[in-house]
């Protein structure tokens, strides 16, 4: 148990430490959020921003970069204001949840997507590894008459299947040879596979003259999978090729895809931010890694605001994306009062083709349904995938009945087992 009257000495003891970043992380912040608000006032176009950033395929990563809503955003302001940062207002405000609620029915008759996944990975101390995979899935047609759908993919994982593919022949011989990052990304395409296999389908209904509106799909997490990055091939490359293959489907079949990341530690804006900084005479921006996109605008945006699209240029894994290197848009949406905006990642081609504003209130709607600053569609999916203890337990039980109807040998150790009931 913890020991509150150390734990108190020992907070008293890095209290200085703890004033100082305080201190220097706020300095830092504020000056970011000037060079933000103050973009109105040395640029006049998106154009003027981009003969200063690297160019594509530069070493140097520009970060993000504006699009035509950047121009849009500089028209509606007052270039002699000092405390401009870019923002889109939503322009409606609600007395109570009631009046929020008859505002969402602008869903009415638009199919919402969503999926979620969760796993079980292999177990170290049974005598057959063996993982689980289930992925959720929800389909919302938002219309009378039309029921909604739950279902869920699972799949089982074979020892074969959750081998180690990456070992070197020098690691060590006594390690675990069944990898966690095997079922991870397995879930991962299936997710994926799922939302394209829904998207294909609107494609084909539409391809036959099937009236239909064109859904929504949410994708919970992010389109730019840098967190791949720091992972041994093929992994890595596999992930990629994933992501590629959602944002190609969503393109090539026209459905509005969102990847909503609800808490973002993005720094796109702040990278554009510095790269500008670094062409002016005197720059002041110093290098960060403690300051993410979403702070510059927290306290900013009211419900339902949002910032201006940018496109992302982090470079990093984006360069394995081929033709669709910057093929990712971004915004941040204020989803939740006293939180830093959600970061909403979609296709290139809904801005170009300008139905990205009819799709954010898609989304605003989600999240009234949802009521707590995420999209009901994703809750649901999250909530159908889940796998709780109880099932874990389950899954174990009924495969050890299953191996032993084989005529196969299932154990586990006794340590695994006290566990098991002591937590």
């Amino acid at each position: 148990m913890l020991h509150k009257g150390k734990l108190h000495a020992a907070l008293q003891l890095k209290k200085g430490q703890f004033s100082m970043y305080d201190g220097s992380f706020s300095e830092q912040l504020q000056a970011y959020r000037r060079a933000l608000e103050t973009l109105c006032q040395r640029y006049t176009s998106s154009q003027d921003l981009e003969d200063l950033l690297p160019p594509e395929g530069s070493r140097l990563a520009a970060g993000a970069r504006p699009s035509i809503e950047f121009d849009r955003w500089l028209a509606s302001v007052d270039n002699e204001s000092t405390n401009n940062p870019p923002i889109y207002p939503f322009g409606r405000e609600f007395a109570n949840h009631e009046q929020a609620r008859q505002w969402a029915e602008c869903i009415e008759g638009i199919t919402t997507l969503a999926v979620d996944g969760s796993q079980l990975q292999p177990w170290r101390d049974a005598s057959i590894p063996v993982a689980l995979i289930q992925v959720g899935f929800f389909a919302n047609p938002h219309a009378s008459g039309r029921p909604y759908t739950k279902d869920v993919r699972l799949e089982v994982l074979s020892p074969e299947e959750i081998m180690e593919e990456s070992k070197s022949e020098s690691s060590d011989p006594d390690s675990y040879p069944y990898s966690e990052m095997q079922v991870t990304l397995r879930r991962y395409m299936l997710e994926v596979e799922t939302l394209c296999n829904q998207m294909e389908q609107y494609g084909y209904a539409r391809r036959k003259g099937e009236p239909a509106h064109s859904p929504v799909v949410f994708f919970d997490g992010s389109l730019v999978v840098s967190f791949a990055l720091t992972m041994p091939s093929p992994y890595r490359e596999r992930y990629i090729a994933s992501a590629v293959s959602l944002l190609r489907t969503s393109e090539e079949q026209r459905v509005p895809l969102i990847g909503f990341v609800n808490t973002s530690y993005a720094r796109d804006v702040i990278t554009m931010l510095r790269r500008l900084d670094a062409m002016q005479d005197q720059p002041v921006l110093r290098e960060t890694k403690r300051i993410h996109d979403a702070l510059l605008w927290q306290g900013r945006l009211r419900w339902g605001d949002r910032t201006p699209a940018m496109i992302c240029a982090r470079g990093d894994v984006l360069e394995g994306y081929g033709s669709y290197r910057e093929s990712v848009a971004f915004c941040y949406l204020q989803t939740s009062s006293p939180h830093p905006p959600a970061r909403l990642e979609f296709p290139r081609w809904m801005l170009d083709d300008g139905v990205l504003e009819p799709v954010l209130d898609v989304v605003r709607a989600e999240v009234i349904a949802g009521g707590s600053g995420y999209p009901y569609a994703i809750e649901t999916a999250d909530a159908v995938s889940v796998i709780s203890m109880q099932d874990r337990r389950e899954f174990y039980a009924y495969f050890q009945e299953f191996v032993e109807r084989q005529g196969m040998n299932f154990t586990f150790s006794t340590k695994a087992a006290s566990k098991g009931r002591r937590r």
